[in-house]
């Protein structure tokens, strides 16, 4: 693999295990790359630069706005009370609810942990109240996060698009089914953990109740509409489209609910640009990371060592998909996939792997690492929220885990699962 492609993949493990945050890995790696390869140092910033520079990226600044904005503005808790109305009455009703809830939230956020604690500061309490454990309740929290990755907007996907050159909108709709998919399994866990603990049902919704949380929560509900509406209708691409959602959530937060103050939107914004800053900061250092990987060749070395193992692409994917899960239990999920993605876009191509497909298993694969230990950063999320240890939460999400690698699963073998809708965008 040559000395510069040994030391920083070896450098790379071990700054890992000793804990140097990504960045600071990726940062250092690229200056040693471009010493050891007697580059001009002024290359790595142009790399850096260009990293941070891309258009579409413009669209997470946008979705995480959104997403805060939606929390502060009171849509969050609206969502939650229509999905109750209509769900609340049945076995397990209440956990149902917050599936539900959590898949329209994530059909804004883009954000596994925007969606994790937007639905658990509500639902917690509220579950816990009902006779849920909280461990149990804090686990499910976690596990609705990555329908903010699977359902679109998704900011992963604006990142995979943009490094594998495809269509961000083609990806948002390869996420939709297997989002769906995860959801009625959550729903199913949901229903078994009601029988086996003998949660009580709640009693069913009046009319009066329904029409009143129809007509609160309607603003709310046509959130995604306006967004997913807007991109697929051509009105808007889903770089606009995250402008616009940022924009909607404030007016109806602002004006129609009034949950949201303006002295409120200086804090909001600030935290926003936060979070924005560690991720365009991560990309901005892996896309130098990336470029010093791509001319030593490492890539496509790797690539031909992985398919020496085997030529079979049933037993390629199998490989591919547990590399995924393992790096995105202990990693990043948007360092590790530009850092990847030059060698998983070179094995589709190997075995023969649709991108629209490729992008949306390494994009889920990637969110179920949001909620698996020890770096699941969504069972963080929901640790601070609900007050439990990260150990209490993970003994509890262990059949949602199972429903999200029986996805993963329907994703890597079954092409329809991602690719059916995509088709109907051709």
């Amino acid at each position: 693999m040559g000395d510069i492609g040994s030391v920083m993949i070896v450098g790379l493990f071990v700054m890992l295990i000793l804990g140097v945050p990504i960045a600071i890995t990726l940062g250092l790696l690229t200056a040693v790359g471009v010493w050891m390869a007697d580059s001009n140092p002024m290359i790595m910033a142009q790399r850096f630069l260009a990293g941070g520079s891309v258009s579409s990226l413009l669209a997470i600044p946008g979705f995480i706005l959104a997403g805060e904005l939606m929390s502060a503005g009171g849509l969050s808790r609206r969502l939650v009370r229509v999905a109750s109305v209509f769900f609340g009455h049945l076995t397990g009703g209440l956990s149902m609810s917050t599936v539900v809830a959590g898949t329209f939230f994530g059909a804004i956020s883009g954000s596994a942990p925007a969606t994790t604690a937007a639905v658990g500061s509500i639902m917690i309490d509220e579950l816990e109240a009902k006779g849920y454990k909280r461990g149990y309740a804090a686990a499910l929290a976690t596990a609705v996060g990555p329908l903010g990755q699977m359902i679109p907007p998704s900011i992963p996907m604006v990142v995979w698009g943009v490094l594998a050159e495809e269509s961000i909108s083609r990806l948002f709709l390869a996420g939709i089914i297997p989002g769906l998919i995860a959801a009625a399994g959550f729903c199913v866990v949901s229903v078994l953990y009601a029988r086996r603990m003998g949660i009580p049902r709640e009693s069913r919704a009046t009319k009066a109740d329904i029409l009143f949380a129809l007509r609160d929560g309607s603003w709310a509900l046509l959130a995604p509409v306006v967004i997913l509406g807007g991109i697929y209708s051509g009105i808007f691409t889903p770089t606009e489209a995250a402008t616009v959602g940022a924009f909607y959530s404030a007016l109806i937060g602002l004006f129609f609910y009034r949950d949201l103050q303006f002295r409120e939107l200086p804090a909001i914004l600030i935290k926003s640009m936060r979070t924005t800053a560690v991720i365009m900061f991560i990309i901005a250092v892996a896309y130098g990371f990336a470029w010093v990987m791509a001319s030593e060749q490492i890539p496509g070395r790797l690539t031909e060592s992985l398919l020496a193992l085997t030529t079979n692409p049933f037993l390629l994917l199998l490989i591919i998909n547990l590399m995924l899960l393992v790096l995105g239990a202990v990693m990043d999920n948007i360092s590790a996939m530009v850092i990847l993605s030059t060698v998983l876009i070179g094995l589709g191509q190997q075995i023969g792997l649709d991108p629209i497909q490729l992008g949306a298993m390494v994009v889920i694969n990637f969110a179920v690492g949001m909620v698996t230990p020890p770096v699941g950063y969504s069972i963080f999320v929901a640790s601070s929220i609900s007050g439990m240890r990260v150990e209490t939460i993970a003994r509890h999400i262990w059949p949602f885990l199972l429903v999200l690698l029986g996805v993963v699963g329907l994703i890597a073998y079954v092409p329809a699962v991602t690719l059916w809708l995509p088709g109907f965008y051709d």
